[in-house]
């Protein structure tokens, strides 16, 4: 089968996206069901020599496939150092563009293309170019959730987990462009104390919680609240650690509490109860209690049929041009060499 090429943007384009929609849904008719899946992609990541990187905000059965398993942070380490073949990376899309950006040379596949971000969707490169031409003494930080071409805009690129320290060794003669996620980006103003000006973007899901129902929530139970800096500020000052994904199971792993409520996306009790079984943990409850707005929708896409699909057919791949491959790779490398 010719595989399929095309970069999230391209999908956008009405007939190009039904076009491979309606190549996915034959796909997925052609998976029989009596295939034992996981086997399956066992055998396929021998037989490709591929490597499956996995964030913590995929279903469980995908995160114990995972060769490598983390935060944006530690994903972008892991497709730095790979030697495979080729990438399978079980996230959203700007995740696997980060790792085709690392290695322009080899084959990066993901199980959906409709894997976005609202973050990155948010931020388009022409408004981004825009805001720094009105700024032209600042330098540009981007959390590492936008596009490979805001990437390429950008001097700098941070995740949740390195952003304080990069951002204390960037010069203090030049003002700051913080894009896209204004949350995190004012709780580091708050933290660090140093200015910045913030691009008005926002996780889907970290400004779906709801501060009323957690105040509840935590005084009935007793418990203690663990919060992703990705959420509203009105959450944030109720919690009593703040980090990232990875640091929120660190603290989990090491906490005293017996009931902690989780502020960030769902996926991440999965490890949070294998590392302790002892505790009660508790999701942090959405402003509406018929959705489980909590779930990240782009996250959620990925299936294990998706990904076996994307061993067997090496398809949908992450394609970019060279020029902006090279282009995005500085602000990345940056980030690695500060972390």
């Amino acid at each position: 089968m010719e595989h399929i090429a095309v970069s999230l943007p391209l999908l956008k384009d009405d007939d190009v996206h039904r076009g491979y929609r309606r190549d996915l849904g034959e796909r997925l008719a052609s998976v029989d069901p009596r295939l034992d899946l996981e086997a399956e992609i066992r055998r396929l990541k021998v037989e490709r020599k591929a490597v499956l990187l996995a964030h913590y905000y995929q279903d469980g059965e995908i995160q114990d496939l995972a060769d490598h398993l983390g935060d944006s942070l530690q994903l972008a380490q892991a497709a730095k150092k790979t030697d495979a073949e080729v990438i399978v990376f079980a996230g959203v899309h700007f995740m696997a563009e980060t790792a085709k950006i690392l290695n322009p040379d080899r084959i990066v596949v993901v199980p959906d293309m409709d894997a976005g971000c609202s973050l990155a969707d948010g931020c388009t490169p022409a408004a981004l170019s825009a805001w720094k031409q009105a700024h032209p003494t600042h330098q540009v930080v981007s959390y590492i959730n936008c596009s490979a071409e805001v990437k390429a805009l950008s001097d700098v690129i941070v995740t949740s987990s390195n952003a304080e320290k990069i951002v204390r060794a960037l010069p203090e003669d030049r003002p700051i462009l913080f894009a896209p996620d204004r949350n995190l980006g004012a709780w580091l103003v708050q933290k660090i104390g140093r200015p910045m000006d913030l691009w008005p973007g926002a996780c889907v899901v970290h400004e779906m919680f709801d501060e009323r129902q957690i105040v509840q929530l935590k005084e009935r139970h007793h418990a203690e609240l663990v919060a992703h800096p990705e959420c509203e500020a009105h959450v944030l000052r109720h919690a009593d650690f703040i980090g990232s994904t990875t640091a929120l199971l660190r603290r989990v792993e090491t906490t005293q509490a017996k009931t902690v409520i989780v502020a960030t996306e769902p996926g991440i009790l999965h490890q949070m109860r294998r590392a302790r079984p002892d505790l009660e943990l508790l999701e942090a409850p959405g402003e509406d209690p018929s959705c489980k707005c909590n779930l990240c929708p782009h996250m959620k896409r990925n299936t294990l049929e998706k990904l076996y699909l994307s061993l067997r057919d090496l398809t949908p791949r992450i394609e970019m041009p060279r020029d902006l491959l090279d282009r995005a790779r500085v602000p990345i490398e940056r980030m690695l060499s500060l972390s």
